[in-house]
Order: structure tokens, then sequence, then C-alpha cells
């Protein structure tokens, strides 16, 4: 009787520990390049960044792959997850230059509330991570946005201005290159215009190459 006693408790706890494992989850999204990363030499540029970036690639492959350019973007990602994939999708992969676009998803709350002043410490992480790795550094203005779709009662507008003012401010201190879109894309009300974004976020093709001799200029200017 001791002996089923002592078994029973044994598999009881056993089982209380097995239910107690975290499912692993790949919040950061660490698999989706993994097998394109393998494969990548000496690129001029990693683009960063989230949906904005991925769909960039979507729009007009051929920017990239004639430019000898990498896109890193991640659809819905906010600038942690981005910080904590950037030695594999940036790092790793021994560019001249990275390109940093984030910063509107952590205002739309993709992942979390968080203060903006900790977004954009996740921008400036990722710069001093690539520059302690000799990268050039592409920080980009975050462009305009009126409202979310997806999060309706947030006002962007506003914070989006108060994000690239310090990200700017970053960039004339360290000497990184701050390349402003959103003095180019914002309209009247402090958004995109229908022309330029097919829902006030992500740029149309009109809108892509607008930013397309922008950023090739910048990058051209960051290797020489």
């Amino acid at each position: 009787m001791k002996k089923l006693l002592v078994t029973a408790l044994c598999f009881m706890s056993f089982a209380f520990l097995s239910a107690q494992t975290p499912e692993y989850k790949d919040w950061a999204n660490f698999g989706k390049f993994t097998e394109a990363n393998k494969t990548v030499e000496k690129p001029v540029a990693v683009f960063m960044g989230n949906s904005i970036t991925e769909g960039w690639w979507h729009n007009n492959q051929a920017f990239f792959t004639s430019n000898n350019y990498v896109n890193r973007g991640i659809g819905g990602q906010v600038t942690s997850q981005m910080l904590v994939r950037f030695r594999p999708d940036v790092i790793d992969l021994h560019p001249k230059v990275v390109v940093i676009l984030a910063g509107i998803n952590d205002i739309a709350y993709n992942d979390y509330a968080v203060p903006l002043k900790n977004t954009f410490e996740n921008i400036a992480s990722m710069a001093d991570l690539a520059r302690a790795n000799n990268i050039k550094v592409i920080l980009c203005s975050t462009l305009p946005a009126y409202k979310f779709p997806w999060r309706p009662g947030v006002e962007p507008a506003p914070l989006v201005k108060e994000l690239n003012k310090m990200i700017k401010d970053y960039a004339d201190k360290t000497g990184d290159f701050y390349l402003d879109y959103y003095s180019t894309m914002v309209d009247e009300r402090g958004g995109l215009s229908a022309e330029n974004a097919s829902d006030e976020v992500h740029p149309t093709a009109q809108g892509y190459r607008i930013m397309e001799p922008i950023v090739k200029a910048a990058i051209e200017k960051a290797v020489k």
C-alpha cells in the first residue's frame, strides 16, 4: 500500500510539473528569416522594421534585390521584438548599413501599452548595437498616421511627432543619419493621404516610390 501511495504521488508530481512547463512561443519571430539568413552574403543594407517594411518587399522586390538590400520587416512587430531579433536579422548578416523604421505599432499598442520613452530607447538600443558592430545607422522618422483602423480611439499624430523629435535629437547627438520621411509624406491632418497610404498607415505603391529615392540616397551617403 505504501509503495502504491509513493508511486501515485510521484505520478501526480510529474503531471503537475508537466502542466507547469510553458509552451514555447517564438514571440520575436526568430524563425521567419532563419533559413533566408543562411544565404545572405555581404548586403549593402538591411532594412529592419514592421509591416511597413515587409510590405515594401511585397510591393517592389526589385528595389531590394537590384541594390543588394535585405528586407527584414515583420508585420505587427513592436520595437521590443525588433530589438530582441536584431542580432540574427541584422548584426550577423554584416551589412554596411542598417535602416531602422519603427515605432508605429508601439503607438498603436500592438503588443502592450508602452511609454513613448521606452519605444525610443528600444530604437536607440538597436542603433547602439549596430554602431558597436561597425554598421552605419540610418534612423528613419516614423511615418505619419492620423488614425489606426484596428485601434479606434487612439490619436497617433501628436505621438508620432514627439517620437520623431526624440529620434532626431538622438541622431544629432550620436552622428547617425536621420532620414526624414515624415516631412515628405505628412498631410494637413498630420497623417498619410489616401494616395500615399491604403489604410492611413501602410504606404501604397506611390508612397513607396516617394520613399525609395530618399532612402537610397541616404544609404549611398552612409556607405561613402
